[in-house]
């Protein structure tokens, strides 16, 4: 009679445990399967947290730590190297939502990548007239999720803020991003860890493909 219970008893528990796991992989299919979804592991979903990724006094951009106690935009706004995109998020209103709660994925231009949009093409965007399409420009560099560089794939589509996708390319280390047309664009520092997401310097600004007409 008791070998008759322990067998039951392993039964049942080896019932539960499979249960569970068709519960776990029936809500990861659902979560892959939503909209915006990304088709990559996402570190934002592991878990870990900011601070126990970051690096050990930060990482330095321009000689100033940039440290995972601080949000992405008081970390960038102590960056001289990425001034243009801090003055950019001010006159577009978004500096608010950066600093939320996220997690988000900011691939941020240097003032070097800015300097290479044609003559007028930035002071056109800051115009008070254009906010809705600066926004749109600057959203098109923000992903709602914390991607470390390990997380980008070769053949990899993101889905940004703006709702257009960015295309991954990873060659020997080197991390590219593309809007599909341009020339692609690349990593130049990586996984600056902020306490509500994480930061990718890159060398040039990423333009939104064209609606489609």
């Amino acid at each position: 009679m008791a070998h008759f219970f322990r067998t039951a008893a392993a039964a049942l528990a080896t019932t539960l445990l499979l249960s569970a796991c068709g519960d776990n992989k029936t809500a990861a299919t659902s979560a892959a399967s939503a909209p915006g979804a990304l088709s990559v592991a996402d570190s934002a979903a592991l878990p870990t947290d900011s601070a126990r990724m970051a690096k050990p006094g930060g990482v330095l951009v321009d000689g100033v730590a940039m440290t995972a106690d601080k949000t992405i935009v008081e970390n960038a706004a102590a960056a001289p190297s990425v001034r243009t995109l801090v003055q950019a998020v001010q006159a577009a209103g978004l500096a608010e939502a950066l600093s939320g709660t996220g997690p988000f994925t900011v691939l941020a231009p240097t003032n070097a990548a800015f300097d290479k949009l044609p003559k007028g093409a930035l002071a056109g965007l800051l115009k008070p007239e254009s906010k809705a399409k600066l926004q749109g420009a600057l959203k098109y560099h923000v992903i709602a999720s914390r991607l470390l560089a390990a997380d980008f794939r070769d053949g990899q589509q993101l889905t940004t803020l703006n709702g257009a996708k960015l295309n991954v390319s990873v060659k020997d280390g080197q991390v590219q991003i593309s809007n599909g047309t341009d020339a692609p664009v690349s990593v130049q520092t990586p996984d600056i860890i902020s306490k509500n997401g994480v930061t990718h310097l890159i060398d040039g600004v990423l333009l939104p493909p064209a609606p489609a007409r």
